[in-house]
């Protein structure tokens, strides 16, 4: 095994406690390594996928305290010995995605990554308190899932307050089902994580994919650990600025969610001819609101309400790939086709294993927001901001606010986000990001690309699906396989076309 760099750079930042852990924890991982062997049947991954474990520390201030066990996978590079350049870990974000799916675009033969697979192991892993990872939990999985639930725009403070009521019931929920770990549930922690992953993996030096959530787990971690990167891209950016984490990161999104989602009606508008829907953006709003009241009123087959509709809905303007299907799925129920709507949202509630990661994924969600920064305590900020914000930009805003409320009363202690910044030994970065992104909005790339010297902004112009680096743009294909495969970047900063539009 390769013997692990000093990690000095994470004293200057945090506890020396925790620095001191986390070298403890990676020279102990680089000296056990991982065992790798065959997936187990439940992972649904396809040979020669294999799997292990790495074990890492609860709290890295005590390295010989309570222990956990990751869950990591990987499939092996493509190429010859001589074209073989490491390991490539990814995070798809979340916070609450999973990563062991990533080395199926190997086994898919994904044409996007050929070249990179042939120089990459492609490494995925479960986060702390995901999935496989000493999986955390706030409620009860099937009560979670049930269905139709409360309108998430409030008509009265009676609305309001039960929000809020569910809202603490839930963030006690979490301190009673997963109170050992709930402190320890940080971005911090996860970064530390993943230089015990490099180090089991007996790389000297970290190669990382990271998307949306993912660019600020990588951010954290360019800062703790900037001797031990090679290469990072980073994809749809979370703006690492401390006030930003992560109560203005949600009311910016919901100003940017109501850009793209009208973007969305205009192209529903311009096909016209094949959806029935409106012929103009007005038309196709006025036809949402039209059957979000009938939601209200009735629930669509008696399980889809308004908060079903938004879930389902929003995944338009978070990713140009739903537009047709989403577009395609209200054009049927409005010709009569009530089921095809219903099947489509309500969740399988015979799906006990798809029930447990939805939960479990929520509740890593809000853990890691919950304790990464401080949050307001008082509901009155809430609600003047959610109020004010829900005037101009309705799609969202009120949605967002209840998914982020636990944290308002929220049981461990809260850090203070970590200064992302430039330190010694960091390597130039590649940051990748489309201008009209409704998760991230772009000015977290610009932000990223002042903190981080040396590093590269490639913007994809007039386009807002999130996560770039999936879609076919040469433009941007190209530059990402010359990073990672020989380390160059252009000399200057690049704008590119925008990749295809959807077509129905």
């Amino acid at each position: 095994m390769t013997a692990v760099p000093a990690a000095g750079a994470d004293n200057r930042h945090t506890g020396a406690a925790e620095a001191r852990g986390a070298a403890i924890a990676a020279g102990r991982a680089a000296r056990t390594g991982i065992d790798w062997a065959d997936c187990p049947a439940d992972y649904a991954l396809p040979k020669p996928i294999q799997c292990g474990w790495v074990t890492v520390p609860v709290d890295y201030a005590k390295p010989y305290g309570k222990q956990i066990k990751l869950s990591v996978d990987r499939h092996v590079s493509t190429g010859t010995a001589a074209e073989r350049q490491g390991a490539l870990v990814y995070n798809p974000g979340g916070p609450g995605g999973s990563g062991l799916r990533f080395p199926t675009r190997i086994t898919n033969k994904n044409p996007i990554w050929t070249k990179v697979a042939a120089a990459y192991d492609f490494v995925g892993f479960d986060p702390r308190g995901v999935g496989h990872s000493a999986p955390i939990s706030c409620a009860d999985p099937q009560e979670y899932v049930q269905v139709p639930k409360a309108d998430p725009v409030p008509d009265t403070e009676a609305d309001k307050l039960a929000q809020r009521k569910l809202a603490a019931e839930y963030a006690a929920g979490c301190a009673e089902r997963s109170g050992d770990l709930l402190p320890h549930m940080t971005t911090l922690n996860t970064a530390r994580d993943l230089d015990v992953i490099r180090a089991a993996l007996g790389e000297k030096k970290l190669n990382y994919l990271g998307v949306s959530y993912g660019t600020y787990l990588g951010a954290v971690y360019g800062t703790l650990f900037p001797g031990h990167l090679r290469r990072m891209v980073v994809d749809s950016v979370v703006n690492p600025e401390q006030s930003n984490i992560w109560y203005e990161a949600n009311l910016n999104q919901d100003v940017a969610f109501e850009n793209r989602w009208q973007d969305w009606q205009t192209w529903v508008a311009r096909h016209d001819d094949v959806y029935h829907i409106g012929d103009t953006p007005q038309k196709v709003e006025q036809a949402w609101l039209t059957l979000r009241a009938a939601a209200k009123k009735k629930p669509i087959g008696g399980v889809v309400g308004p908060a079903e509709l938004i879930g389902f809905f929003q995944s338009a303007p978070y990713y140009d790939s739903s537009w047709a299907p989403v577009a395609r799925t209200w054009s049927d129920y409005l010709g009569g086709d009530t089921q095809a709507l219903v099947d489509a949202i309500a969740p399988d509630l015979s799906d006990i294993a798809g029930n447990i990661a939805t939960e479990n994924s929520n509740a890593v969600y809000t853990a890691v927001e919950c304790a990464d920064a401080q949050w307001p305590t008082n509901w009155r900020t809430w609600d003047r901001d959610n109020t004010r914000l829900h005037r101009d930009y309705p799609f969202l805003t009120w949605a967002n606010a209840w998914m982020n409320l636990p944290c308002a009363t929220w049981p461990t202690k809260r850090q203070t986000p970590l200064e992302v910044k430039t330190g010694k030994g960091l390597p130039p970065v590649l940051i990748v990001q489309s201008t009209r992104d409704a998760a991230t909005p772009y000015e977290g790339a610009v932000e990223l690309h002042q903190r981080f010297e040396g590093s590269r902004l490639i913007t994809e112009k007039d386009a807002g699906s999130h996560g770039v680096t999936g879609l076919v743009n040469t433009c941007i294909n190209q530059r990402v396989d010359a990073y990672l495969l020989t380390g160059r970047t252009d000399r200057h900063d690049v704008t590119c076309t925008p990749h295809a539009t959807p077509v129905p």
